[in-house]
């Protein structure tokens, strides 16, 4: 049901370190309340309220899906509980944003989705850059003639670990771990928001951490129609890098800084040409969590749903487990044949 002047009234499931940053937005978001926050410690659950100006706290996630005050939740929880607890959300009728990845595989994610739909509530992972008005004006680049016909996307997003931490779920398979669920789902999901379909082919390799079965360092590629080629890397053991290039046969344009602002004051872009000719552009600056808030909000109180958000993520799901699949077996692998439709 549509109604601007509403206030979306929200949820957080559980404590974790980046539900800190989505509560700020939410505090900063036009006509958004931070209204419960829920842990399976009531007394982490209480400690938090305070400290991040909660109205109220419960100490279980059923009880916040319980709270008729409730329109939508936010779930940072680890991946392997994303499934689970997306769709009880959704049947209690609360509209969802998830952490990335969306899920543990594709099924899971179309599962999530399903059930959604079913539901009429929105999901949405929760990759903040998408929403940017940086993010509207480069894409607005892509779809002109600006490059010429497009040839290659190259991304990487990487971060160094001075110490192993211990105990970190990035380090469990089993609950969803590894850097390329953790920081090639950002890769992935940009190469497929530019070139705006799926690759035919993908091919995966990585390198462990220890014995445990987890990728500590990650480089992917992935073919496209068109002659269109795509490849990546991310990792635990390298330097900051978050950029990505899109070249095409007239100029390439460069983001150096795609899932953050270097400068949150001045997100730019470049466009190179062929003689060495570059063009800075700088965009608007706000928040890019509160962004997401805002877009997500104004979907609730739009009553229309925006499938594109959760197509975009379960495609993005589905060529993160090809590639994953691709780099343990040595192989290319076939998207239709992985995943058939």
């Amino acid at each position: 049901m549509k109604d601007s002047n509403r206030t979306v009234r929200w949820g957080i499931l559980g404590t974790a370190r980046i539900a800190e940053k989505i509560s700020i937005a939410i505090h900063q978001a036009e006509n958004a309340e931070l209204t419960c926050i829920a842990s399976r410690d009531s007394q982490r659950a209480a400690d938090w309220a305070q400290k991040h100006h909660v109205k109220r706290s419960v100490g279980s996630y059923e009880a916040l899906l319980a709270d008729s005050e409730i329109d939508a939740v936010y779930i940072p929880l680890p991946p392997s509980l994303h499934g689970e607890w997306t769709v009880r959300a959704a049947r209690a009728g609360k509209h969802v944003l998830c952490e990335k990845p969306l899920a543990l595989n594709v099924n899971q994610a179309r599962e999530m989705r399903r059930v959604c739909l079913e539901n009429q509530v929105q999901l949405m992972d929760g990759v903040m850059w998408y929403h940017h008005p940086r993010a509207r004006e480069i894409l607005q680049k892509i779809r002109s003639d600006a490059l010429g016909e497009h040839r290659r996307f190259t991304s990487a997003f990487t971060i160094c670990w001075d110490n192993i931490p211990e105990n970190d779920l990035r380090l469990q398979r089993d609950l969803g771990g590894g850097s390329l669920g953790d920081l090639g789902w950002y890769c992935i999901g940009a190469t497929l928001w530019a070139f705006n379909e799926l690759p035919q082919k993908v091919f995966g390799t990585s390198r462990s951490y220890e014995d445990n079965d987890v990728d500590y360092n990650f480089s992917g590629t992935m073919w496209f129609s068109k002659d269109r080629i795509a490849s990546f890397d991310c990792g635990f053991d390298v330097c900051m890098r978050k950029w990505f290039e899109i070249a095409g046969t007239k100029a390439s344009l460069v983001c150096n800084d795609f899932t953050r602002p270097w400068d949150n004051g001045r997100p730019k872009f470049f466009i190179n040409d062929a003689q060495g000719n570059s063009i800075k552009y700088e965009t608007e600056d706000p928040l890019q969590e509160t962004c997401m808030i805002n877009h997500f909000c104004d979907i609730i109180r739009s009553g229309r749903l925006e499938q594109q958000w959760s197509d975009l993520g379960i495609n993005t799901q589905r060529v993160l487990n090809a590639i994953d699949y691709s780099a343990r077996t040595e192989q290319v692998v076939n998207l239709a044949d992985f995943f058939p439709q």
